[in-house]
């Protein structure tokens, strides 16, 4: 039943990391160096993290600084942004790329809050199957008698699993709140 709990506990973990993620790919209208991680350059070939190859800053809310260390990668980096469509036009000055992000209006910022809501929402929903699919394997342990629990336990088992899980629902709703407040605050 331990093993059940452990495997349990990771995989709504990962959901969890998994939301926190996608939270910090929302551009909010302040500078974020995570608004760079899923695009790639073409790097003598391969395709790496733009954090890989540049140091990525913000010097002030608004502005993410981009500095190659090699000034021959400049204009790939500021193909893969402008191809990564993120609705910023890149500014390269030679040495250095800027990214200023807009101030968003009324309307973006809700239809903002209605994306992150969304994706809380798939978070909740991927914690549940965790927990589903966690009871069937206690139910499956007492049918199976391999690892003998009584009903008891089960029962105990279905507690404990129900406990993690709104922790964890309870943990994505103040990672939601938050969000929500810094989008809405902008």
């Amino acid at each position: 039943m331990q093993t059940v709990l452990k495997d349990l506990e990771a995989r709504m973990t990962s959901a969890l990391e998994a939301l926190g993620k996608d939270f910090a790919s929302v551009r909010t209208g302040r500078a974020s160096t995570a608004l760079l991680d899923p695009i790639r350059v073409d790097y003598y070939g391969n395709p790496t993290p733009i954090n890989q190859m540049a140091s990525v800053s913000t010097p002030d809310a608004r502005t993410l600084v981009i500095q190659p260390w090699e000034a021959s990668q400049l204009k790939e980096i500021e193909k893969a942004l402008t191809k990564a469509d993120l609705g910023i036009q890149p500014v390269n000055d030679g040495k250095l790329i800027r990214l200023t992000m807009p101030t968003p209006t009324e309307e973006r910022r809700k239809q903002l809050v209605k994306t992150v809501g969304k994706m809380a929402e798939d978070a909740r929903v991927a914690v549940r199957n965790v927990r589903r699919e966690a009871n069937d394997k206690l139910k499956a342990m007492v049918r199976d008698k391999k690892a003998p629990i009584t009903e008891d336990e089960e029962r105990r088992g279905h507690d404990q699993i129900q406990k993690v899980t709104d922790r964890y629902i309870a943990r994505i709703d103040e990672l939601l709140k938050k969000k929500e407040q810094e989008i809405m605050s902008i």
